[in-house]
Protein backbone atom coordinates (compact mmCIF):
# COMPACT_ATOMS: atom_id res chain seq x y z
CA UNK A 1 0.00 0.00 0.00
CA UNK A 2 1.26 3.11 -1.22
CA UNK A 3 0.02 6.88 -0.27
CA UNK A 4 1.31 9.39 -3.19
CA UNK A 5 -0.25 12.96 -3.23
CA UNK A 6 0.75 15.71 -6.30
CA UNK A 7 4.18 17.12 -5.75
CA UNK A 8 5.28 19.57 -8.65
CA UNK A 9 7.58 19.41 -11.38
CA UNK A 10 10.75 21.00 -9.54
CA UNK A 11 13.48 19.59 -11.93
CA UNK A 12 14.97 22.53 -12.85
CA UNK A 13 18.27 21.28 -11.22
CA UNK A 14 18.37 18.33 -12.58
CA UNK A 15 20.70 18.43 -15.36
CA UNK A 16 23.29 20.05 -13.46
CA UNK A 17 23.25 17.21 -10.90
CA UNK A 18 23.26 14.37 -13.71
CA UNK A 19 27.28 14.00 -14.29
CA UNK A 20 27.75 14.61 -10.63
CA UNK A 21 25.52 11.23 -10.01
CA UNK A 22 27.00 9.38 -12.89
CA UNK A 23 30.37 9.65 -11.20
CA UNK A 24 28.86 8.69 -8.09
CA UNK A 25 27.83 5.30 -9.88
CA UNK A 26 24.37 4.50 -11.52
CA UNK A 27 24.61 0.42 -11.96
CA UNK A 28 24.81 -2.67 -10.08
CA UNK A 29 28.22 -2.41 -9.29
CA UNK A 30 28.27 0.26 -7.56
CA UNK A 31 25.64 -0.34 -4.94
CA UNK A 32 27.30 -1.09 -1.36
CA UNK A 33 28.16 -4.56 -0.18
CA UNK A 34 29.24 -3.34 3.60
CA UNK A 35 26.99 -4.37 6.02
CA UNK A 36 26.19 -1.22 7.08
CA UNK A 37 24.88 2.17 6.26
CA UNK A 38 27.14 4.64 4.78
CA UNK A 39 25.73 7.65 5.72
CA UNK A 40 26.70 9.86 8.86
CA UNK A 41 22.91 11.06 9.41
CA UNK A 42 21.18 9.56 12.46
CA UNK A 43 17.71 7.65 11.66
CA UNK A 44 14.53 8.58 14.13
CA UNK A 45 15.24 8.44 17.60
CA UNK A 46 13.71 5.16 18.99
CA UNK A 47 11.06 5.41 21.52
CA UNK A 48 9.98 8.88 20.13
CA UNK A 49 6.05 8.89 19.00
CA UNK A 50 5.47 9.93 15.37
CA UNK A 51 2.43 10.87 12.53
CA UNK A 52 2.08 10.26 9.06
CA UNK A 53 1.44 13.55 7.57
CA UNK A 54 0.81 12.68 3.30
CA UNK A 55 -2.43 13.85 3.31
CA UNK A 56 -1.90 17.16 4.45
CA UNK A 57 0.72 19.03 6.57
CA UNK A 58 -1.08 19.70 10.20
CA UNK A 59 0.50 20.41 13.97
CA UNK A 60 1.29 17.42 15.33
CA UNK A 61 -0.55 15.66 18.24
CA UNK A 62 1.00 16.65 21.53
CA UNK A 63 4.12 14.60 22.19
CA UNK A 64 5.12 13.58 18.68
CA UNK A 65 8.59 14.05 17.88
CA UNK A 66 9.00 12.50 14.53
CA UNK A 67 6.77 13.42 11.31
CA UNK A 68 6.92 12.21 7.93
CA UNK A 69 4.93 13.92 5.51
CA UNK A 70 5.26 14.81 1.10
CA UNK A 71 8.15 16.86 -0.32
CA UNK A 72 5.85 19.35 -1.66
CA UNK A 73 4.79 20.36 1.97
CA UNK A 74 7.66 22.15 4.81
CA UNK A 75 8.96 19.58 7.54
CA UNK A 76 7.26 19.86 11.01
CA UNK A 77 8.40 22.22 13.11
CA UNK A 78 10.74 20.98 16.05
CA UNK A 79 10.28 17.49 15.24
CA UNK A 80 12.58 15.07 13.06
CA UNK A 81 10.97 15.32 9.92
CA UNK A 82 10.79 12.38 6.66
CA UNK A 83 10.33 13.48 3.59
CA UNK A 84 8.69 11.11 1.44
CA UNK A 85 9.59 10.75 -2.47
CA UNK A 86 8.16 8.52 -5.02
CA UNK A 87 11.36 7.17 -6.23
CA UNK A 88 10.22 4.19 -8.54
CA UNK A 89 7.12 5.29 -9.92
CA UNK A 90 5.64 8.60 -11.44
CA UNK A 91 3.38 10.69 -9.03
CA UNK A 92 0.10 11.68 -9.98
CA UNK A 93 -0.03 14.10 -12.51
CA UNK A 94 3.60 14.27 -13.43
CA UNK A 95 3.60 12.63 -16.51
CA UNK A 96 5.62 15.36 -18.07
CA UNK A 97 8.41 15.34 -15.53
CA UNK A 98 9.53 12.25 -16.88
CA UNK A 99 11.44 11.28 -20.44
CA UNK A 100 9.96 8.73 -22.40
CA UNK A 101 12.84 7.11 -21.70
CA UNK A 102 12.58 6.53 -18.41
CA UNK A 103 8.44 5.11 -18.58
CA UNK A 104 8.41 1.38 -18.32
CA UNK A 105 6.44 0.21 -21.51
CA UNK A 106 5.59 -3.10 -23.50
CA UNK A 107 3.10 -4.28 -26.39
CA UNK A 108 0.44 -2.11 -25.20
CA UNK A 109 1.78 1.24 -23.93
CA UNK A 110 3.37 2.45 -20.24
CA UNK A 111 3.24 -0.32 -17.43
CA UNK A 112 0.65 0.63 -15.34
CA UNK A 113 0.57 0.04 -11.05
CA UNK A 114 -2.82 -2.30 -11.50
CA UNK A 115 -3.45 -0.47 -7.77
CA UNK A 116 -2.83 2.88 -8.84
CA UNK A 117 -3.70 3.48 -12.57
CA UNK A 118 -2.68 7.09 -13.14
CA UNK A 119 1.31 5.53 -11.81
CA UNK A 120 3.40 4.16 -14.48
CA UNK A 121 6.64 2.52 -13.67
CA UNK A 122 9.99 3.99 -13.71
CA UNK A 123 12.46 1.27 -15.92
CA UNK A 124 15.60 1.00 -14.12
CA UNK A 125 16.45 -1.75 -15.90
CA UNK A 126 19.41 0.21 -17.73
CA UNK A 127 22.87 1.80 -16.04
CA UNK A 128 21.80 4.89 -18.68
CA UNK A 129 17.78 4.98 -17.13
CA UNK A 130 19.06 4.99 -14.19
CA UNK A 131 21.34 7.78 -14.06
CA UNK A 132 18.36 9.64 -15.77
CA UNK A 133 15.79 8.82 -12.93
CA UNK A 134 18.86 9.88 -10.75
CA UNK A 135 19.06 13.33 -11.92
CA UNK A 136 15.58 13.76 -11.28
CA UNK A 137 15.59 12.57 -7.90
CA UNK A 138 18.43 14.33 -6.70
CA UNK A 139 17.15 17.84 -7.00
CA UNK A 140 14.05 16.95 -4.89
CA UNK A 141 16.60 14.97 -2.27
CA UNK A 142 18.56 17.93 -1.88
CA UNK A 143 15.52 20.23 -1.77
CA UNK A 144 14.18 18.09 1.62
CA UNK A 145 17.20 18.80 3.11
CA UNK A 146 17.51 22.06 2.22
CA UNK A 147 14.32 23.09 3.61
CA UNK A 148 15.45 21.06 6.94
CA UNK A 149 14.28 17.71 6.96
CA UNK A 150 16.45 14.86 9.06
CA UNK A 151 15.38 12.31 6.76
CA UNK A 152 13.67 10.98 3.02
CA UNK A 153 11.48 8.03 2.50
CA UNK A 154 12.09 6.39 -1.16
CA UNK A 155 8.77 4.71 -1.98
CA UNK A 156 8.08 1.78 -4.36
CA UNK A 157 11.12 0.31 -4.18
CA UNK A 158 9.33 -3.12 -5.26
CA UNK A 159 8.22 -1.74 -8.13
CA UNK A 160 9.91 -4.80 -9.88
CA UNK A 161 7.34 -7.23 -8.77
CA UNK A 162 4.60 -4.93 -10.91
CA UNK A 163 6.57 -5.26 -13.92
CA UNK A 164 5.96 -8.85 -15.51
CA UNK A 165 9.78 -9.55 -14.93
CA UNK A 166 11.15 -6.70 -16.81
CA UNK A 167 12.43 -5.37 -14.03
CA UNK A 168 14.49 -7.13 -11.25
CA UNK A 169 15.32 -6.81 -7.68
CA UNK A 170 19.20 -5.80 -8.92
CA UNK A 171 17.54 -2.83 -10.90
CA UNK A 172 15.82 -1.08 -8.61
CA UNK A 173 18.92 -1.91 -5.82
CA UNK A 174 21.39 -0.39 -8.06
CA UNK A 175 19.03 3.03 -8.04
CA UNK A 176 18.52 2.82 -4.68
CA UNK A 177 21.62 2.92 -3.90
CA UNK A 178 22.59 5.86 -5.70
CA UNK A 179 19.31 7.93 -3.93
CA UNK A 180 20.76 6.51 -0.86
CA UNK A 181 24.08 7.81 -1.58
CA UNK A 182 22.57 10.95 -2.41
CA UNK A 183 20.96 11.40 0.68
CA UNK A 184 23.55 10.81 2.75
CA UNK A 185 25.38 13.08 0.77
CA UNK A 186 22.62 15.82 1.49
CA UNK A 187 23.55 14.88 5.43
CA UNK A 188 19.82 13.12 5.38
CA UNK A 189 19.06 9.56 6.65
CA UNK A 190 17.55 7.24 4.07
CA UNK A 191 14.61 5.29 5.12
CA UNK A 192 13.01 2.08 3.17
CA UNK A 193 9.42 2.17 2.26
CA UNK A 194 7.73 -1.45 2.84
CA UNK A 195 8.98 -4.45 0.58
CA UNK A 196 9.52 -6.41 4.04
CA UNK A 197 11.02 -9.53 2.03
CA UNK A 198 13.95 -7.29 1.11
CA UNK A 199 14.69 -5.45 3.94
CA UNK A 200 18.05 -7.57 4.31
CA UNK A 201 19.24 -6.37 0.82
CA UNK A 202 18.46 -3.07 0.44
CA UNK A 203 19.86 -2.59 4.21
CA UNK A 204 22.77 -4.37 3.28
CA UNK A 205 23.26 -3.17 -0.83
CA UNK A 206 21.65 0.15 -1.06
CA UNK A 207 22.41 1.04 2.64
CA UNK A 208 19.16 2.20 3.63
CA UNK A 209 19.35 3.67 7.72
CA UNK A 210 15.52 2.88 8.68
CA UNK A 211 11.94 1.62 7.73
CA UNK A 212 8.49 2.82 7.21
CA UNK A 213 6.13 -0.05 6.93
CA UNK A 214 2.76 0.31 6.08
CA UNK A 215 0.26 -2.73 7.92
CA UNK A 216 3.33 -4.84 8.77
CA UNK A 217 1.25 -5.88 12.05
CA UNK A 218 -1.92 -6.36 9.75
CA UNK A 219 0.31 -8.69 7.11
CA UNK A 220 2.50 -10.21 10.16
CA UNK A 221 5.54 -8.57 8.39
CA UNK A 222 6.93 -6.51 10.92
CA UNK A 223 9.65 -8.98 12.60
CA UNK A 224 11.35 -9.13 8.88
CA UNK A 225 11.88 -5.16 9.30
CA UNK A 226 13.08 -5.08 12.89
CA UNK A 227 15.46 -7.94 12.20
CA UNK A 228 17.38 -5.89 9.93
CA UNK A 229 16.79 -1.95 11.77
CA UNK A 230 16.27 -3.12 15.01
CA UNK A 231 14.23 -0.06 16.86
CA UNK A 232 14.51 2.10 13.74
CA UNK A 233 11.25 1.07 12.18
CA UNK A 234 8.05 3.24 12.11
CA UNK A 235 4.64 1.39 10.89
CA UNK A 236 1.30 2.81 10.15
CA UNK A 237 -1.96 0.57 10.46
CA UNK A 238 -4.99 1.62 9.06
CA UNK A 239 -8.68 1.76 10.69
CA UNK A 240 -10.51 -0.15 7.43
CA UNK A 241 -7.94 -3.24 7.32
CA UNK A 242 -7.27 -4.20 10.82
CA UNK A 243 -6.95 -7.85 11.68
CA UNK A 244 -8.03 -7.40 15.06
CA UNK A 245 -8.48 -4.56 17.94
CA UNK A 246 -5.69 -2.10 17.86
CA UNK A 247 -4.67 -2.78 21.20
CA UNK A 248 -4.04 -6.03 20.65
CA UNK A 249 -1.46 -5.16 17.81
CA UNK A 250 0.37 -3.00 20.35
CA UNK A 251 0.33 -5.72 22.71
CA UNK A 252 1.86 -8.04 20.42
CA UNK A 253 5.44 -8.53 21.30
CA UNK A 254 6.42 -8.40 17.10
CA UNK A 255 4.72 -5.13 16.39
CA UNK A 256 7.03 -2.15 16.30
CA UNK A 257 6.95 0.49 19.60
CA UNK A 258 6.62 3.16 16.74
CA UNK A 259 3.38 1.74 15.68
CA UNK A 260 0.30 4.58 14.86
CA UNK A 261 -3.23 3.69 13.31
CA UNK A 262 -4.07 6.73 10.80
CA UNK A 263 -7.31 6.41 8.77
CA UNK A 264 -6.70 5.11 5.13
CA UNK A 265 -6.57 8.95 3.32
CA UNK A 266 -4.39 9.99 5.67
CA UNK A 267 -6.59 13.04 6.79
CA UNK A 268 -5.67 16.10 8.74
CA UNK A 269 -7.88 16.73 12.04
CA UNK A 270 -10.11 19.21 9.91
CA UNK A 271 -11.69 16.28 8.71
CA UNK A 272 -14.38 14.38 10.45
CA UNK A 273 -13.07 11.46 9.29
CA UNK A 274 -9.39 11.86 10.62
CA UNK A 275 -8.08 9.16 12.62
CA UNK A 276 -4.85 9.17 15.07
CA UNK A 277 -3.83 6.78 17.75
CA UNK A 278 -0.88 5.35 19.04
CA UNK A 279 0.68 2.12 21.01
CA UNK A 280 0.83 4.49 24.20
CA UNK A 281 -2.68 5.71 24.12
CA UNK A 282 -3.80 2.01 25.02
Amino acid sequence: MRHVRLPPARIAAAALLAATLIAAGGCASDASSDDSPTGSAAPPPAGTAFDYQLGGPYDPPTGVGVVARDRTAPPAEGAYSICYINGFQTQPGERDVWPDAVLLADADGPVIDPEWPDEILLDTSDPAGRDTIASIVAPWIRDCADRGYDAVEFDNLDSFTRSSGALSLADNLALAAVLVDAAHDAGLAAGQKNAAEYAEELHREAGFDFAVAEECAAFRECAAFGDVYAQAVLDIEYTDALPRPFAEMCADPASPAAMILRDRELRTPASAAYVYDTCADR
